[in-house]
């Protein structure tokens, strides 16, 4: 089997006892992430103010493309940046006008930042929350009432996968009701095309997991027509306006319309470094699932632990680039891993064990001998 640990040198370096297979939580950032750092740190002390040209004319728009290709969007600019995900969710819903409360569905399984974000709107006032489980949302959401619909494509807990967003897309209008993915889980880790939904459905992920490139990386794809006019916004979301008269609020015809402020331009460099290391690779997602693969089979094989596995798949279905193991130790069984340099991560009682491009067949052996041991 191939191993690429020689392009996370570093990583690896930085803690050579560690056996990390929690790609799915803090992905190890390759030694292109470095170069991209920097790259960043090098044109600031270049450019110094000039250096937003640098970023906007020409790393920017690389980011955005690599977006893009990666989800076969038809256009790139329908994509834009922010610190994190969050940011980018409010952002939306500000855009939704005055209707408040907003009548919002969502599955049960949808992560920490929109589930207490959700939880702090229902206590305001400022929004009623409907909740289903991944097999409901569909049905629930053709019955009609509501004004946005938020699904994760991957959802984080389980490693289930969304196959309903056609369906979720079909019902979307830029008057209401607005579709929201939350791709964080499967963005690089999931084969994904959105050419036939990309003028109706949002898309929110980033740099933290899959795609290797750290914090800062948040991204949205924003359909064309929906929410002109966020009310939480920032002057780069006018940046082609600067020059209208005083009193008048303009807003960047495409994905811009989103951003905010001033912002760490760092993880776009680390970001499209990784992906022109990835191409250079030869490494797709669909590569790195193939590197996987083998890697989940001989994890599994007689699992030692006796554990329900909560997200299996047929061989040539897509699955999550990690295993979610249900019992009643799962914590117990984390923190042993973790007093013997093993990293994998508990999500109440689900141990999460991620698999990625760093790690190979001894690092499985050795997980699967210490599993034995517990």
């Amino acid at each position: 089997m191939s191993s690429f640990k020689h392009l996370f040198q570093r990583s690896l370096a930085a803690a050579p006892d560690r056996l990390h297979f929690a790609a799915h939580s803090h992905h190890l950032w390759p030694d292109a992430s470095w170069l991209g750092q920097q790259a960043a740190w090098d044109d600031a002390a270049r450019l110094a103010d000039r250096k937003w040209g640098r970023v906007m004319d020409a790393i920017w728009p690389a980011a955005q493309a690599h977006v893009a290709a990666e989800l076969h969007l038809p256009d790139p600019s329908t994509v834009v940046f922010a610190a994190n995900t969050h940011e980018l969710l409010l952002r939306i819903v500000s855009a939704m006008g005055p209707r408040r409360p907003l009548r919002i569905l969502a599955t049960d399984g949808e992560f920490h930042s929109f589930r207490r974000q959700s939880l702090r709107w229902e206590e305001a006032g400022t929004a009623v929350v409907t909740r289903v489980p991944m097999g409901e949302i569909v049905a629930t959401a053709q019955r009609g009432g509501f004004d946005l619909i938020v699904a994760s494509h991957v959802q984080f807990g389980t490693g289930h996968i969304f196959d309903g967003l056609a369906d979720l897309a079909a019902l979307a209008r830029p008057e209401g009701p607005w579709v929201l993915i939350d791709g964080y889980h499967g963005f690089m880790a999931v084969e994904t095309d959105l050419s036939a939904v990309a003028d109706r459905v949002f898309y929110v992920a980033g740099g933290y997991k899959y795609a290797m490139a750290g914090e800062g990386v948040g991204f949205l794809h924003a359909p064309p027509g929906f929410g002109p006019r966020p009310e939480i916004t920032g002057w780069y979301a006018e940046f082609e306006d600067l020059a209208l008269p005083p009193g008048r609020i303009g807003y960047a015809p495409d994905a811009r319309r989103f951003l905010g402020a001033t912002f760490d331009p760092s993880g776009l460099y680390r970001f499209v470094a990784v992906r022109e290391m990835l191409a250079r690779e030869g490494l797709t997602t669909a590569a790195i699932n193939a590197h996987v693969a083998p890697l989940r089979t001989a994890l599994l094989e007689d699992f030692p632990l006796d554990a329900e596995r909560i997200n299996p798949a047929a061989p040539e279905a897509p699955q999550a680039r990690f295993v979610a193991l249900r019992s009643r130790q799962a914590a117990a069984w984390q923190a042993a891993l973790l007093a013997d340099e093993i990293v994998t991560d508990v999500r109440g009682d689900v141990l999460r064990i991620g698999l990625g491009l760093y790690q190979d067949a001894r690092d499985v052996a050795r997980l699967r001998a210490a599993l034995a041991a517990l």
